[in-house]
């Protein structure tokens, strides 16, 4: 198996909006540590090319997606500067391949985590603040057709990342566990959700991440922000939608999908 070829037709997928065919299907024995390979080799190449990392982003993180592949593990992929958008620019769907949009808590460090042995204190104590926040999946993988593998792969199938504004500490949070989400697409309730659907405490899925990176000699540095997981299911979006997603305390993240202008 040639890793870095297959990182390269991940990339060529992105760029030229072609997904290719699922690695499982192509690959009978691709292994997780595999897959991590093709994630690192993927992200290297775009750093090499000027790429900055930003961020990592957690997955699977609910029972339900775990279930859909069979899998009962989180995911991570990274979040690169070429991914960070932002609310007040609408997003345009056309440089993604096949998109869908999901909502979650954001963490914010300002002291670096490494594993092993990263406790729920460790990341209290690095964190600088959370945001609310929503992020952008896509697959370059052929209509979603993924196993657990093709993801990871894909970089945890992430496309971007958008933080909400409003800084909160965790001190000035009496639960984290318990934190509403409420969604809203086009002005309508499209979903509500807790944040204790994320492994029963986001904080749980940092302390997950720092400690899975930590064997690959990976770290979350300061600065680095942590999309922890998200608290309801994936949606699609078209041109023209607008998501609101209100995390009460916490604050709210808004996104824009831009309308695609007809010429006359």
């Amino acid at each position: 198996m040639n890793i870095k070829f297959i990182a390269e037709a991940l990339i060529k997928a992105e760029r030229t909006k072609q997904p290719i065919p699922p690695l499982t299907n192509t690959f009978d024995n691709i292994t997780a540590a595999d897959a991590y390979a093709i994630q690192l080799a993927f992200i290297q190449q775009k750093i090499q090319e000027g790429a900055v990392i930003k961020g990592l982003k957690i997955g699977l993180t609910s029972k339900a997606m775990q279930e859909m592949l069979n899998v009962y593990t989180p995911d991570y992929g990274f979040i690169l500067d070429t991914m960070v958008l932002h609310e007040e620019e609408p997003l345009s769907s056309q440089r993604f391949i096949q998109p869908k949009i999901e909502f979650e808590i954001a963490f914010v460090f300002k002291k670096k985590l490494q594993g092993p042995n990263v406790t729920v204190q460790d990341v209290i104590d690095a964190t600088e603040y959370i945001v609310p926040a929503a992020e952008i999946i896509d697959s370059r993988i052929a209509n979603w057709e993924i196993k657990f593998e093709d993801t990871v792969a894909d970089n945890g199938s992430s496309a971007g990342a958008i933080l909400g504004k409003k800084r909160t500490f965790l001190k000035d949070i009496e639960d984290i566990t318990n934190i509403e989400m409420t969604i809203k697409k086009n002005g309508k309730f499209l979903d509500r959700a807790l944040s204790s659907a994320v492994l029963g405490n986001p904080m749980n899925a940092v302390v997950w991440l720092a400690n899975e990176v930590g064997k690959y000699g990976i770290s979350i540095e300061p600065g680095m922000f942590v999309l922890s997981g998200a608290l309801s299911k994936a949606v699609t979006f078209e041109e023209g939608d607008q998501f609101i997603a209100d995390f009460g305390l916490l604050g709210e993240v808004n996104v824009h999908i831009m309308q695609k202008v007809v010429k006359q």
